[in-house]
């Protein structure tokens, strides 16, 4: 079924026009107001004496106008270019969070480079399989030592700092292909996917995918150039540098860059006035609840949160507390955004919402959990979540039999379908995710959402966190598993009890395995495969 879509849009707009590509619209912001601030770093941001890339130099806390960064991002693309690169050649670019390491990676794309986003925990081994897949001309890394990790024998590789520091000049200034000129089907960003199972691959996103994508969640949560924001999360992650970032830039609007999150500072943040929105994952909500001033929430304009499922619970607990509902979204490597709460508008807690402008989602393969004794209302019209619009990637870089496996052709001979691998369900128009496809878990017969059965777990007073996985079993194929993180001491029976009177009996955990925490990758998603048997 094609998934309904209400729309994020006034009345009477027929969709969101969207620059050729995410360069020519943020360029075009910044002519439009070159006086405007735009970046600034915080002054908990490493190396706080201020900030300079390619002749361009800032004090910390100072804002960076939309003239200011086009100067440097132009300077720094020029650099690129006099060091000997060439469209298409890749950059490895792993840094934290700053001004600078931002000017690097916009000069790239302006550059006509292909961006590589990497974590900065990235190991050893990790960067190697970046380097073995991608085989990057040149690195951004802020520690020297791990430039030789993405070292490939008898290959030169140009490694620099954030500010370009290192950079040869091979070229003159006049040499090479000007600047600005990438095509919107020209590969700008390869983004790794979080590899919680296999290696990850790298998803290729073109200019056009970045601006289609950027335009939608600029126009859907009526982002203005009035608006700040509270910018916490990495940006070598699609969250913190596509949705963050970029759109700060497109709306031609602001953000204070921090080294990372830090609840009492984004809280002093909000209560002082220094911004109107703040992203974060489910993590950082559970810290601004915990700090007991969620109340200051209030006061910004709007608060997203993605990267992982927010429980409904704590949903409804920081509306209550702050009377500002967090809009959650539902997005991915290789597609960035695709559904969204409204902002004007419920947004309904354990819902990701309905599609952006200009996304299409259908739910494929559904069917009926029929009408077992205690089983509740029927999952209709379920499946896995698929996906297309101008935002969605063309398929993973050098892996043509992934990309096709990715991909399901249109039943009416339309573009084809992306598989996100997300099982889902449809509740009004919202939808309802219920997991991956590969956490699926099928116990004699029936399938279990390990979602859904983490979610009726968390709501007992004696859960903090929960995650929910299958254990082989020669007579039921698969057994369900709760790991419980407690918040006060461990009931198994107590948890059985509250098992039993909401969920169907083969929904219920046959084992309870108590835990200090539970695995997470650096966005704060459970990494179901390191939970044992």
């Amino acid at each position: 079924m094609l998934l309904p879509s209400t729309r994020h849009l006034d009345a009477g707009a027929t969709g969101v026009p969207a620059p050729a590509t995410l360069v020519d619209g943020i360029v075009g912001r910044w002519a439009d107001r070159p006086g405007a601030p735009a970046l600034r770093d915080a002054a908990d941001v490493a190396g706080s004496g201020g900030g300079s890339v390619a002749g361009h130099r800032h004090a910390t806390g100072t804002w960076w106008t939309g003239g200011e960064l086009d100067a440097a991002t132009r300077a720094a693309g020029r650099a690129w270019r006099a060091a000997g690169l060439d469209p298409g050649d890749r950059v490895v670019w792993s840094t934290r969070s700053s001004v600078v390491a931002l000017v690097a990676h916009l000069g790239a794309l302006r550059a006509g480079l292909v961006v590589v986003p990497v974590s900065t925990g990235a190991t050893g081994r990790e960067l190697a399989h970046v380097a073995a897949t991608v085989r990057p001309a040149a690195a951004v890394v802020e520690d020297p030592a791990r430039a030789g990790a993405l070292e490939r024998p008898g290959v030169p590789l140009l490694a620099c700092g954030p500010d370009l520091a290192g950079l040869p000049r091979r070229r003159g200034p006049g040499d090479g292909t000007p600047l600005d000129r990438a095509a919107p089907g020209d590969p700008a960003l390869v983004l790794f996917t979080s590899g919680t199972t296999g290696a990850p691959k790298g998803a290729v996103l073109s200019h056009a995918n970045l601006a289609a994508g950027t335009a939608s969640i600029v126009a859907a949560w009526r982002w203005e150039p009035t608006d700040r924001l509270l910018h916490t999360l990495p940006v070598f992650h699609a969250h913190g540098l596509a949705v963050g970032v970029y759109g700060t830039l497109l709306a031609g609007a602001s953000a204070t860059l921090h080294s990372g999150f830090d609840a009492g500072s984004v809280l002093d943040a909000a209560r002082a006035g220094e911004g109107t929105m703040f992203f974060g994952v489910p993590t950082m909500y559970h810290r601004l609840e915990a700090s007991g001033r969620a109340s200051d929430l209030g006061r910004l304009r709007l608060c997203v949160s993605g990267s992982a499922p927010l429980a409904a619970a704590l949903h409804r607990s920081l509306a209550a507390h702050s009377g500002n509902p967090v809009l959650e979204r539902y997005g991915m490597s290789e597609t960035l955004m695709l559904v969204s709460n409204p902002v004007d508008g419920e947004r309904r807690a354990g819902t990701v919402g309905f599609p952006l402008p200009g996304v299409e989602v259908r739910l494929a393969g559904g069917e009926d959990t029929g009408d077992e004794p205690g089983a509740g209302p029927a999952v209709v019209d379920g499946g896995e979540v698929l996906v297309r619009g101008p935002n969605v990637f063309a398929g993973y870089f050098e892996r043509p039999a992934a990309t096709a496996e990715a991909f399901e052709p249109d039943p009416d001979g339309g573009a084809p379908w992306f598989r996100t691998g997300d099982l889902g369900v449809e509740d009004g128009g919202y939808l309802v995710l219920r997991g991956r496809r590969t956490d699926l878990i099928i116990s004699g017969g029936y399938n279990v959402y390990p979602a859904e059965v983490e979610d009726v777990l968390a709501t007992h007073p004696s859960v903090a966190e929960v995650a929910v996985t299958g254990e082989p079993s020669d007579e039921w194929g698969e057994t369900v598993v709760a790991w419980i993180v407690a918040a006060d001491g461990p009931d198994e029976g107590a948890l059985a009890e509250h098992a039993a009177a909401r969920l169907a009996p083969y929904k219920r955990p046959r084992r309870y395995r108590f835990v200090d925490a539970l695995p997470r990758n650096a966005m704060g998603k459970v990494v179901r495969s390191r939970l044992g048997g």
